[in-house]
This record gives structure tokens, C-alpha cells and sequence, in this order.
């Protein structure tokens, strides 16, 4: 992407790499994740605005300890390290660094100094999330102290002629109540952006790559009628029109009317629009399994070979496209365009269509912007704010053996859950919501009659990266309304259960 400002996230192995690079780009300031091995040649081919380092949970002072080329700090791009990023700072230049006897964790005052430039509009004293057991017991030279805690004689220290900043805290979280505030500060008034990143740019530059890529050249996609793939269904379509084909494998295991949903955003939208009536294929493939780990391999297998077949009827095509998104790049190795995830849907594909590369224009996104990109592009809302949904579908949803009277009972279900969530406004503020049929039968009483029927389980989350969820705390009676309809509205089902664990110990998904 041509971007004028960027800012670089160097990764050492904290867990909020990508919570930082988010925080950068709500200021509409574009940014990278790069793994520490490969940042500073990054920085010196892309010469961004600025550079963070991330936290992480070596010791500096150990064997083998994450660090990077010293000639960072001489390059005169302002360095703002956070937590590990700033003892590596502070050791590297000369301070140092030892274990602390006490150590800090959680919520913590702080007392800062005004004048710094990092705390620019803010009070003397703030209330921070620390999660440290070393500190910096000696700054290095040049260095001045700009924030301490009761324990920790350096919660923040800088470098104003070399532009070096340092805060042993993570602003990125929301813990700290003005975080947003200093990283604002340290973009805008140490770095010098504008904020001049929209989705709109970002648009229409991809639109623009895109074109110049592909040229008079034929581009197929696996539209599975999600967020990432629709949207990159949309921006490749606004590029090359009908030189884009889309196959949408119905394989049977969708929500409730989420096939006739996805194929009416795009049937009469210029896009070549093929869809796949496979359930049938699906369904006899997984008759009698229950395992959850063989019903994903039947599904993922039988997913490209269906798309092999459908391939094969297509004459010629050049580019195949992934609706890849940011957070897959980085976890397969930030920066590295060669590494492509195994676990895609197309990844048997290249065996049967001969294409002479790979379009990704959603590569740099984050979900959240991918969103936003969708509702720049037009798309409608039931796509741009679809729940996140299994590439097995209802399949992992459903205990125990899939059959099509199951999935039923769990479409009806699953699409009342969902529907009263969205009508009690809750539907943005949970990240994901869906139920879950389990393999469970109990005694119940409908009228004067004894039912033995299945139990229902439903799930809400809230989470920022999915890697970690909290449960969603729906209100009662939003609840009493969903099993109130459910068990009227819907056979089989005669007891209603909801999930209050988090993840970890739990997933977010029952199988």
C-alpha cells in the first residue's frame, strides 16, 4: 500500500502486538506489525514516522533475549518502547536493568511530569495497567525521568533530542485510563502525523492496485458469504468487474437463510456469480461421524474438492484471491508475503488452476476495518456485520451426528437467539452470539405431557482479538425472551442452558 505516514510495531513477542497496531490506526495513522528479527530492515527500506516496541516476557538480561540492531536509536525516528520494549531500550544505551523485589501488576497510579510531550493535556497523576516483575534501576545517559510510581522509579523516561521515549506501562490497553491520549500524543506531537488514513484511501488505492496487477486478467474467488470474503468480493469487483468470478459453496450447513442472503448481495451485482448446491454431498460425507475433529477434515477436504470441480469448468483464470485479513499475516510471520496459511479453504486448489498469482486486498485489515471498508464499499449490513462463523458451519454447532432434522431445529433456534439480541440492541456490542444444540436430552413438561427432548445452549462473547473472550452479560430478560420463544416456537427443544465461561478455560466454540 502507498501510504505517506506509517508507523512500524516492532514485535517482541508481547501478547498486545496487535491491539498497539489497532490503537495507532484509530488515529487514522497507518501501521505494520514486523517480528523483531526482521523490523529494523523494514525501517530502513519504509522509513516510517515512528516506531514502537512492543512488550514481551523475556528478561533483557537473559540468554537469547529478543533484541534488534542497535542502529535503530541513530536513524532520528522517534522510538517509543513499552514495557519490555523499554527496558531493552534502557539496557541497550547504557541504563539498567534488574529483577524488581516487589512486582507491579494491574491498575496503578502514577505520578507524571506535564511538560513531556507524551503527556501533553493530561494530569499529574494517572492511573495505568502495569504487569512487570523487572524495571529500569539506572537510566541511560541523556535520559530524563518523566513518570514513577511508588515501586517503580521508572514508569516513563525520555530522550528528547534523540526523540527515544520509554513507558515500563501499556497505553494500548484500556486499563489506562488516558492511553489513547499518550499514544495520540506520541503520533501526533513526537511523530508528526496528520491522520490522514481513511477507508476511503485505502479503497481507493487497492482499487487502483488491483487494476494495475491484474490488467485484462481473470481472478477467482471462494465467496463463503462472510465478512472478509465479501468485502473482498466487492473491492476486486469495483477493479475488474466481470472479470471476477465468485463460487459460493453452499454446503448445507449455513445459517438460516443465509445462502438466499449471500446470493442475493451478489447475483445481480455484475460479480459472475456461481452457487453450489453441495449439501447433499456434504451431508452423506458426514453421516454418523461425531468426532468434531473429523467432521472439520470431511468438511475442509470436501470444500476443495468441490471447488476443484468447479474450477475445472472455469476456462482460464490468472489470479486467485483470499479474503486473508491482517491478523493472519501476522500470526503466519508479519511482513513475510510467501507465508500463506494452510488451513484456507482454496489451498488444493493451485493442483487443478494453473494462476500466475495471488490477490489479497484485505491483507492489511484488521476485521473491525475490514468492516468498515465493506460499509465504504456499499455493502449491506446483514454482510459487513455478520456474526464470525466457522468454516464447518452449524456442523461444530451440533453435538453428536449431523443430520438434516438437527439442522432444523438448530437453524430455527440459532436465528430467534440472534434476532432478539439484535432486537434489544445488542448486536454491535456482542462480538459473537449463536447457539449451540447439544447431544443432551432431560425431562420436561409441555401441558399435561412428559417431553424427552434436547437441551439448547446459547453463547455470547465479548472480545477485541478473539484470542481471549469474556462472557457477554445479557440481560435477563432478553434471556427469558429467547427461551420463552425457543421452546414455543421451536420442536425438539424443552431446555435452555446459557454458557458463562470464558476463554481460556473454554473456547468460543463447543467443538
Amino acid at each position: 500500500m502507498d501510504n505517506k505516514e506509517l508507523i512500524i510495531v516492532v514485535d517482541f513477542g508481547g501478547q498486545y502486538n496487535q491491539l498497539i497496531a489497532r490503537r495507532v490506526r484509530e488515529n487514522h495513522v497507518y501501521c505494520e506489525v514486523y517480528p523483531y528479527h526482521k523490523a529494523v530492515a523494514k525501517i530502513k527500506e519504509l522509513r516510517p514516522q515512528g516506531i514502537i516496541f512492543t512488550g514481551g516476557p523475556a528478561s533483557v538480561y537473559e540468554k537469547n533475549a529478543p533484541q534488534i540492531e542497535t542502529d535503530v536509536f541513530h536513524l532520528g525516528i522517534p522510538v517509543l518502547g513499552l514495557c519490555y520494549g523499554m527496558q531493552f531500550m534502557a539496557q541497550t544505551l547504557g541504563g539498567k536493568v534488574e529483577s524488581a523485589e516487589m512486582r507491579e501488576f494491574g491498575k496503578t497510579p502514577i505520578d507524571v511530569n506535564t511538560a513531556s510531550p507524551l503527556f501533553k493535556g493530561l494530569q499529574e497523576q494517572e492511573i495505568v495497567w502495569m504487569s512487570h516483575q523487572d524495571y529500569v534501576a539506572e537510566i541511560p545517559a541523556g535520559f530524563e525521568i518523566i513518570a514513577h510510581t511508588g515501586n517503580c522509579p521508572v514508569a516513563a523516561m525520555q530522550n528528547t533530542v534523540k526523540k527515544l521515549y520509554a513507558m515500563q506501562y501499556h497505553p494500548e490497553v484500556l486499563h489506562t485510563e488516558h492511553g489513547k491520549e499518550m499514544l495520540h500524543n506520541f503520533l501526533f506531537e513526537i511523530c508528526g502525523c496528520k491522520g490522514t488514513w481513511t477507508m476511503a484511501n485505502y479503497a481507493k488505492t487497492a482499487v487502483e492496485t488491483i487494476k494495475k496487477t491484474v490488467g485484462d486478467g481473470k481472478i477467482l474467488l471462494a465467496l463463503s458469504g462472510g465478512v472478509d470474503s465479501s468485502v473482498t468480493a466487492a473491492l476486486i469487483s469495483k477493479a475488474v468487474g466481470d472479470h471476477l468470478t465468485c463460487i459460493f459453496v453452499d454446503h448445507g450447513l449455513l445459517r438460516k437463510n443465509e445462502g438466499d442472503e449471500v446470493e442475493a448481495a451478489f447475483k445481480n451485482s455484475g460479480v459472475k456469480f456461481i452457487r453450489v448446491d453441495a449439501s447433499s454431498r456434504f451431508l452423506n460425507k458426514l453421516a454418523g461421524v461425531t468426532d468434531p475433529e473429523k467432521k472439520r477434515k470431511i468438511i475442509g477436504e470436501e470444500f476443495i474438492r468441490v471447488f476443484e470441480d468447479e474450477g475445472r469448468k472455469i476456462s482460464s483464470v490468472d489470479f486467485l484471491a483470499q479474503g486473508t485479513i491482517y491478523p493472519d499475516v501476522i500470526e503466519s510471520g508479519a511482513g513475510d508475503a510467501a507465508v500463506i496459511k494452510s488451513h484456507h479453504n482454496v489451498g488444493g486448489l493451485p493442483a487443478v488452476v494453473d494462476f500466475k498469482g495471488l490477490i489479497e486486498p484485505l491483507r492489511n485489515l484488521f476485521k473491525d476495518e475490514v468492516r468498515e471498508l465493506g460499509a465504504e464499499l456499499g455493502l449491506p449490513d446483514y454482510l459487513v456485520w455478520r456474526q464470525p462463523f466457522p468454516g464447518p458451519g452449524l456442523a461444530i454447532r451440533i453435538m453428536g451426528e449431523i443430520t438434516v432434522e438437527k439442522l432444523a431445529v438448530l437453524r430455527d433456534a440459532d436465528a430467534i437467539f440472534r434476532e432478539e439480541v439484535a432486537n434489544a440492541g445488542l448486536d454491535r456490542s456482542i462480538n459473537q452470539y449463536f447457539a449451540v444444540l447439544t447431544n443432551n436430552r432431560s425431562v420436561g413438561v409441555m401441558g399435561d405431557f412428559r417431553t424427552y427432548d434436547y437441551t439448547l445452549a446459547l453463547r455470547g462473547v465479548t472480545t477485541t482479538d478473539f484470542m481471549t473472550a469474556d462472557w457477554a452479560r445479557i440481560p435477563y430478560d432478553v434471556l427469558d425472551k429467547v427461551s420463552s420463544r425457543i421452546v414455543n416456537e421451536v420442536d425438539h427443544i424443552n431446555r435452555i442452558v446459557y454458557d458463562i465461561t470464558s476463554k481460556p478455560p473454554s473456547t468460543i466454540e463447543w467443538e
